[in-house]
């Protein structure tokens, strides 16, 4: 039986999309601000014997958050598809608001030693496994109430939410820092973005309470046909075990890490490598993404009229072709690094390395070719909730799409930071040769790899989608 979503009125759209989104960007931001304030925790929260251990464990800490979502999305999206998309996003929303809030308050390794990091993994995994139960909630619940034939448009604003999350989250450092005092800000005040989690998940929480169930499961659960197995009717039926994999192999593998290239570890590239402080390197990727987020609504809604297929898949080449060119180009325009402060030893006879930051950095240059990286991101990406919501049936929706979805962004692409840091380490270490000379960039070579073997298998595999009438 066919359910004709498209009748519900634009303004019951627009608040479905309005309650989902809110707090979406609240989950992004409180998963986000742990990995921009990674070097600071490194220091805070490990030995301070060997600072670049310090800084893997604290991208593995951050790692595990990413780890954990296929697990989220398995819980969730069970419940989600047994019991309904709004209470399942309710809880995603109260259990990543709280874990968060605790990170603000978990004392430091100087103050219960090897009990911090472990309090801090153990937040992150409740991070990671209500993120898990976020994003499929929200993507099926705004697409069970768009119309078949804008199904792409409506969805790509939950597409934007990650990139508005991450912004915000850059925003609040930023402001939060200029208004402490650098000082201030390393040894408290990057507690404040943390805290600050609280009020807003509260605010977000009395937002979605208003919302209804979604059309489509309110009536598939009203006539009985809802998954009474909902792990079993996603992974071992047949058909739709081939549907989970070919979106994994086929999409959201390469789309995961094109999003956290293009943005995240490209930020952390700009202050960690290229040594670009804080405050102007968050201007360049904020001013990147503003001007690239509405692409995400473009991409969207052009899906609508030629396919959600050839958008995916040019992202995936772009990414695959010119992020390795493009991360040359930012460290031509960010120029050389030199001393901030020299080199000393600290009162306990560490040796403290010598800061060095990048001279004169071309911020228009910079700005434009994180553009790049993003507008790659928004064609792999906008389309792709509504592509994802027509592979599978409304009875095991949740669970079929958030698991795919997570392990490709979870896993291929949440790791992306730490594997690209490991990979340009260890290139580093090489004896002198082309390998060792290039090292900082020996790390996009994971990224690109995955992003041109997903566009392969997509491309060969994977169907093309628009205006599908949604079945229960």
């Amino acid at each position: 039986m066919e359910h004709d979503n498209n009748n519900v009125s634009t303004s019951k759209i627009w608040q479905v999309i309005t309650s989902s989104s809110v707090g979406t960007v609240i989950e992004w931001y409180d998963f986000y601000i742990f990995g921009s304030l990674a070097t600071i925790i490194s220091t805070l929260y490990f030995p301070k014997t060997n600072p670049l251990a310090a800084l893997l464990a604290t991208l593995a800490a951050f790692a595990v958050g990413f780890v954990v979502r296929p697990f989220g999305a398995i819980v969730f999206g069970r419940i989600g598809d047994m019991v309904g998309r709004k209470y399942t996003f309710l809880l995603t929303l109260l259990l990543m608001g709280g874990s968060t809030f605790a990170i603000g308050l978990v004392p430091t390794f100087a103050s219960i030693g090897v009990m911090a990091p472990i309090l801090l993994f153990l937040l992150r995994v409740v991070q990671g496994l209500a993120l898990g139960g976020e994003y499929g909630g929200a993507a099926t619940y705004v697409a069970e109430h768009a119309p078949d034939n804008r199904r792409g448009y409506y969805t790509s604003f939950i597409q934007t939410t990650a990139t508005i999350g991450l912004f915000v989250s850059i925003a609040v450092l930023i402001g939060t820092r200029l208004a402490v005092g650098d000082e201030a800000f390393k040894i408290w005040g990057w507690r404040i973005p943390f805290l600050l989690s609280g009020f807003l998940v509260v605010a977000s929480y009395y937002i979605r309470r208003r919302l209804d169930e979604s059309p489509l499961f309110a009536k598939a659960k009203a006539e009985g046909t809802t998954s009474k197995s909902p792990l079993r009717d996603s992974f071992v039926e047949p058909q739709n075990r081939k549907l989970v994999l070919l979106a994994l192999f086929g999409a959201t593998m390469g789309q995961g890490v094109v999003w956290y290239t293009g943005q995240f570890y490209a930020y952390f590239f700009l202050q960690t490598v290229l040594k670009i402080e804080q405050i102007p390197a968050s201007i360049i990727l904020c001013v990147a993404l503003l001007l690239a987020t509405p692409f995400f609504i473009y991409f969207g809604s052009l899906s609508d009229r030629i396919g959600r297929k050839r958008i995916i898949m040019t992202g995936l080449l772009c990414g695959a072709v010119f992020t390795i060119p493009i991360f040359y180009g930012l460290k031509q325009f960010a120029g050389p690094a030199v001393e901030k402060t020299a080199a000393t030893v600290d009162a306990a006879g560490v040796a403290v390395p010598a800061v060095l930051v990048a001279n004169n950095p071309n911020m228009l240059g910079l700005i434009v070719l994180i553009f790049f990286l993003v507008l790659f991101v928004t064609m792999a990406y906008g389309p792709i909730a509504a592509y994802l919501v027509e592979l599978f049936p409304t009875k095991v929706r949740y669970t079929s799409l958030s698991v795919p979805y997570h392990i490709g962004n979870g896993i291929f692409g949440g790791l992306v930071p730490l594997i690209s840091t490991a990979m340009v380490a260890w290139a580093a270490a090489q004896p002198s040769g082309f390998l060792q000379e290039h090292s900082i960039y020996f790390g996009l070579v994971y990224p690109v790899v995955i992003a041109l073997i997903t566009f392969i298998i997509g491309s060969l595999y994977m169907k093309d989608s628009r205006n599908v009438r949604i079945m229960d």
